[in-house]
């Protein structure tokens, strides 16, 4: 289940260059460092050029938060093929989220266009939270936790000397 077994929208190679370039940007400067005039110029083109690829920045965000989902539903789903429980799920979610903090960042803050998104990868991404709980509450409670934790950690927000191991263990253990 690590495929995703929702169609996704096709990229044309010109496409993947301009997100990988958003991709670079995004994760060295983060979102709001990014525009169509700073992406253009990353490429090398004119901003005008880009629109033939991609309408706005709001549909570089859309194609940036496929890849979140995608990125983090396949780290996710790969737990559950290997039949592993809560610790292992938590060990998957933090270690991606740390690879690309801002697509993290992008994915899990603000409001969500969820109609923007194709059909089914969001509760695609999320299921692995469910199926290792059993229970819609309960996944969303190991999900928020998760994501709680994620913020603080990649936001340096716990005391000085925290015991980032120690905590991520402690919720394992609280929900397993």
């Amino acid at each position: 289940m690590t495929d995703i077994p929702i169609e996704l929208p096709p990229r044309s190679p010109r496409q993947a260059e301009i997100l990988s370039a958003a991709r670079r940007r995004v994760e060295a400067e983060g979102w709001d460092a990014l525009s169509m005039r700073t992406l253009a110029a990353d490429l090398g083109i004119r901003a005008p050029s880009l629109y033939k690829h991609l309408p706005n920045k709001d549909a570089v965000r859309t194609q940036l938060l496929i890849d979140a989902f995608a990125q983090m539903g396949r780290a996710c789903w790969q737990v559950i093929e290997d039949g592993a429980a809560v610790p292992a799920l938590l060990r998957a979610y933090r270690a991606t989220a740390a690879k690309s903090p801002e697509l993290y960042r992008l994915a899990t803050r603000g409001s969500l266009d969820r109609a923007a998104l194709p059909d089914g990868l969001e509760e695609w991404s999320g299921q692995p939270f469910f199926l290792i709980t059993g229970d819609p509450a309960t996944a969303q409670a190991l999900w928020a936790a998760a994501h709680g934790l994620t913020i603080l950690q990649l936001d340096g927000r716990l005391p000085p000397g925290s015991d980032m191991d120690a905590a991520w263990g402690a919720l394992a253990e609280a929900f397993a």
